[in-house]
């Protein structure tokens, strides 16, 4: 990767790392403030978010009826979602030490904060914890392929692919065989330090 290419990644990172702040800087500053696992909301906002909460049989009455005849096949997903995070965290656990790469922090992809809502009745909070659960557990499973992926292979495909990982856009490109040993060991000792 020549080094105007390298430079405007970093560029890149950086400024996708400014606009999250930005971001979750000006959402803490209009609706809430995080006091360690507490969410906190105004009194006003969390008073109107009180009024607009939808009882459960009035949300019973209104919700969508494929939502409720599906709802038994999306929850019975959980089992097979619980024994993946169960299988990756073991890999990890007995593979990552081995290889000398950093462990992935699964508290930093599984966030739970939504039950905090208070216009959201019991079965919403349950709905939003399930999906925490499972689109967290498919982003920390993916950080986890992700650091195997720069282990073993960090070469970028010939075709386009969408939805890749973080670590994809700093790979090797596709064919650039120039002293590809030294390169992998380099991408190696990085993942260490991760």
């Amino acid at each position: 990767m020549n080094d105007n290419i390298s430079q405007l990644m970093a560029k890149m990172s950086a400024l996708e790392d400014e606009l999250r702040s930005a971001i979750h800087a000006q959402e803490s500053k209009m609706f809430f403030e995080i006091k360690g696992k507490r969410i906190e909301f105004e009194s006003s906002v969390k008073a109107a978010h009180k009024k607009l909460k939808t009882g459960f049989f009035r949300w019973v009455v209104s919700y969508r009826p494929q939502n409720l005849i599906t709802g038994p096949v999306i929850y019975a997903m959980i089992l097979p979602l619980m024994m993946l995070d169960l299988c990756v965290s073991f890999y990890q656990w007995v593979c990552f030490p081995v290889y000398g790469v950093a462990k992935v922090k699964r508290s930093d992809y599984m966030v739970f904060d939504r039950h905090q809502l208070h216009y959201l009745n019991f079965i919403e909070k349950f709905h939003c914890t399930y999906c925490e659960y499972g689109n967290g557990l498919m982003s920390y499973m993916a950080e986890i392929l992700a650091r195997t992926e720069e282990y073993f292979c960090p070469i970028k495909h010939a075709r386009k692919v969408l939805g890749t990982h973080a670590r994809y856009k700093r790979f090797l490109a596709y064919g650039d065989a120039s002293d590809f040993a030294g390169k992998l060991e380099a991408y190696r000792v990085g993942l260490g330090k991760d």
